[in-house]
């Protein structure tokens, strides 16, 4: 893609986060989520071949559709009530539509569907973006809303949690794994939003982190399916002893980072007297750790078929990983011990 076209597109994703991130009324908020829409569509199509044609046409009718009901509820909200102000979304009818909205712009089951297929068509690097920087804007929405219906978002996150563990068992490909990871952890947030805001900021900070250090690995060495990381440790030995640790902690297995912020919410959750709920999303973990845990074996215990002199290649290739990626990585995995100080924060 040509370089300004380029810096065009990324200053206009930039730009319509922000508008959403300072918006106080809805008319503005459903402009910056349009903006950080229409700014994506030519990322996800300068690969000209069927599937990124058939993703972007997917993604670009699912957002369209999120936007309609978004605009309605925003109607219907300032019709009941008289308001078009963010926080004084208060009528149950408009924050039932406006989380279903919102709900169907992140791939939150049972809304999930386009998420998978859309994710299958991208390179690795605009998978990257869809997964990561495209949540913080109807996030920020979300998280403003005072009154969500409790039950609804129980159900969202709870579903969410199970859809994104049990529909990722049976797939080889590793695009189509990360984005039903990206779906529970999406369903871990939405379930503790009602009670500690502050609690799914520090959930979708992790996730992020977690998500760029796995997606950049896979990048970096053209890894789409289960079976290619087989050849991983043969071209980067570090990176396949580093990679199972931070699936591993994208999974939330202990002592790495992504247990703190499953842990702070499963207690959040049972402080809250609903222990069933919080059972279930702890069972439901169990499923996305046990993919996690398959492409660990991959990459650790798999030896790809190869002759005995080829199995280690004379001349490795050159790393340009960046620093960011080694900070990232290392915060992935050793973090842990901030918990305290992170649940300190998320109380004040």
């Amino acid at each position: 893609m040509n370089p300004y076209v380029l810096t065009i597109v990324l200053l206009g994703m930039g730009l319509g986060t922000a508008v959403t991130f300072m918006s106080s009324h809805w008319l503005l908020a459903w402009m910056g989520l349009e903006m950080n829409t229409l700014a994506i569509i030519p990322l996800m199509m300068q690969q000209h071949h069927p599937r990124a044609v058939e993703a972007t046409t997917k993604y670009f009718l699912a957002q369209a559709a999120a936007a309609a009901m978004l605009l309605f509820a925003s109607l219907t909200n300032a019709w009941l009530l008289g308001q078009w102000n963010i926080l004084s979304l208060t009528h149950p009818m408009a924050s039932t539509l406006v989380i279903t909205a919102l709900a169907l712009k992140t791939g939150l089951a049972p809304l999930h569907a386009w998420l998978p297929e859309v994710l299958q068509g991208l390179d690795l690097t605009t998978g990257l973006i869809l997964s990561t920087w495209q949540k913080l804007a109807p996030f920020a929405l979300i998280v403003q809303i005072h009154s969500p219906p409790s039950a609804l978002m129980i159900f969202l996150g709870l579903l969410s949690t199970l859809v994104g563990g049990w529909g990722g068992l049976n797939q080889t490909q590793l695009r189509k794994i990360l984005a039903y990871s990206s779906i529970a952890h999406l369903g871990w947030m939405i379930l503790v939003l009602q009670f500690n805001p502050a609690l799914t900021l520090l959930a979708l900070f992790t996730y992020i982190l977690m998500t760029f250090s796995t997606f950049l690995v896979f990048e970096f060495n053209s890894a789409t399916t289960i079976s290619s990381l087989t050849f991983l440790w043969s071209k980067t030995p570090l990176l396949a002893t580093l990679t199972p640790l931070i699936l591993l902690s994208l999974g939330g297995l202990p002592p790495l980072t992504g247990f703190g912020p499953k842990w702070l919410i499963l207690h959040e959750i049972t402080k809250q007297q609903l222990p069933l709920a919080a059972t279930f999303a702890a069972l439901a973990a169990l499923l996305s750790l046990y993919f996690y845990l398959r492409l660990s074996y991959a990459l650790a215990l798999t030896l790809s078929p190869n002759t005995t002199p080829g199995i280690t290649p004379w001349r490795l290739p050159p790393g340009n990983l960046s620093l960011f990626f080694a900070t990232s990585v290392a915060v992935v995995i050793c973090a842990l011990p901030l918990v305290p100080l992170a649940q300190t924060l998320t109380m004040v």
